[in-house]
């Protein structure tokens, strides 16, 4: 690698930048033809920090040669062809690996927002080998840079150039595994704890679409992954189910705490005169409940196939306390704003979500673990049935013809009624005289005054 750095030395930033490439690219092919899975070690990351990311390789050393704007577009288009000429994924994915791994470094602020743009141009020219391999690093990488990816993604194509989301919706059918990683990005990044994370109309209404369209999308990564019971802590989970239900059930109050002046992007709450008026997303929210429930309960199966049912709960019990921890405080917070109808609906689309998801097996715990989770929540029929649980029918003994047995059991702290004895016989009645018919007698007939 030595020589290779000092080859690299003698050349501008950006032929640099793009032998370095070259280099490991020969360097990687030949590794995996003898190792499954070669280890990445400080060589190649130390010349990409250096030749990529213009990190100094000595610390305090001088700052090395920087790219200018464009020819840094230059590179991003020098990768994206190179990622979409190798036709090896295993090549491919290691050099993505190298490239963007996080190493905990200076080297790391670069390294991230390189990935975002590159992404992003991925994303505007249909690049699907770079949006493969970003799938996998999603997969792999700390929640807290995949959060950082989908941010730029978001900014680029929902907040900078109105109707550019068109670009990033047409993605749903070239890479869906990347769209699945996407979305658990996003549901992590706008978990609706203030105004500010609530996710932007084109971001949700492109996410809707998605998975109305096909409720599978959100399984793609749990049905193509090796999994283990236990999940590691602090990247992103095998679905974003979770997250899903999270939007589903705070939006009502997410909306209902947003001020009126950045709901409708005007201090006053009034749009001005000749502006669009705010957009409704509740709608996309009961769309988005409706598709999640029916991937719920595709689950069963797919578990009971992977042999993980009742060992693997892909909607998480923790992530459920603190939902309800959450719709707690918004309710309380709401409370002063007779906001009655929001805490209903919330707690009515919690409460079927948990019943599906215990059902489904995608949740791991027992009546009595919810019970004492929402009984800190204002009061709900359906979600006061859901913790109870089901009423079972007691098996009857063999019953006489004619006699059915009540469809409703005694409510809750009240006994059952005891059968009533059986009632005695009536006496026989003495029989009535017949009476005889006489022919000719006049009947009195009296018309009604």
């Amino acid at each position: 690698m030595s020589d290779i750095r000092l080859s690299l030395l003698r050349r501008d930033a950006l032929s640099a930048a793009k032998e370095v490439l070259y280099h490991l690219d020969i360097f990687f092919s030949s590794q995996l033809q003898s190792v499954p899975l070669p280890i990445v070690d400080k060589g190649p990351v130390e010349l990409l920090e250096e030749f990529v990311f213009q990190a100094p390789k000595e610390r305090g050393g001088s700052p090395a040669k920087r790219l200018n704007s464009l020819q840094e577009l230059q590179l991003l288009e020098i990768m994206c062809n190179y990622f979409q000429e190798q036709s090896k994924d295993s090549v491919r994915q290691i050099i993505f690996s190298s490239l963007f791994g996080p190493q905990g470094n200076k080297a790391d602020d670069c390294r991230m927002a390189l990935l975002g743009k590159l992404v992003s141009m991925a994303v505007a020219v249909c690049r699907v080998p770079v949006l493969e391999c970003a799938a996998s690093w999603l997969q792999r990488t700390p929640m807290v840079y995949c959060v950082r990816l989908a941010q730029a993604l978001v900014d680029d194509y929902c907040s900078l150039v109105p109707g550019s989301v068109q670009t990033l919706r047409q993605i749903f059918s070239a890479s869906p595994r990347f769209c699945c990683q996407f979305i658990t990005s996003v549901t992590v990044l706008y978990d609706m704890s203030s105004d500010d994370l609530i996710p932007p109309p084109d971001l949700l209404e492109m996410v809707v679409s998605w998975i109305f369209e096909d409720p599978r999308l959100t399984l793609i990564t749990f049905l193509n992954t090796p999994i283990a019971a236990s999940l590691p802590i602090g990247f992103l989970e095998l679905t974003p189910l979770s997250g899903l239900i999270r939007w589903c059930v705070k939006a009502p109050l997410a909306y209902r705490r947003r001020k009126p002046g950045l709901a409708n992007g005007h201090l006053d709450g009034k749009p001005a005169k000749g502006s669009a008026p705010a957009r409704d997303c509740q709608p996309l929210y009961s769309k988005l409940h409706l598709s999640v429930l029916q991937v719920l309960m595709l689950l069963q199966g797919h578990l009971t196939e992977k042999n993980l049912y009742g060992r693997l709960g892909l909607v998480p019990f923790d992530h459920v306390v603190a939902l309800v921890e959450e719709i707690g405080r918004l309710s309380d917070e709401l409370n002063p704003l007779n906001a009655s109808q929001e805490v209903e609906l919330a707690l009515d689309r919690l409460a079927q979500a948990l019943q599906v998801a215990m059902a489904a097996g995608a949740l791991l715990c027992t009546r009595e673990d919810l019970r004492t989770v929402c009984s800190r929540l204002p009061h709900n029929n359906l979600l006061q049935l859901v913790v109870s649980g089901p009423v079972q029918q007691p098996s009857h003994a063999a019953l006489p013809p004619g006699f059915y047995p009540p469809i409703h059991t005694p409510p809750l702290g009240y006994p059952a009624h005891a059968a009533h004895p059986a009632l005695p016989a009536h006496p026989a009645l003495p029989a009535h005289p017949v009476q005889t018919f006489i022919p000719g007698m006049a009947f009195p007939y009296r018309p009604i005054r």
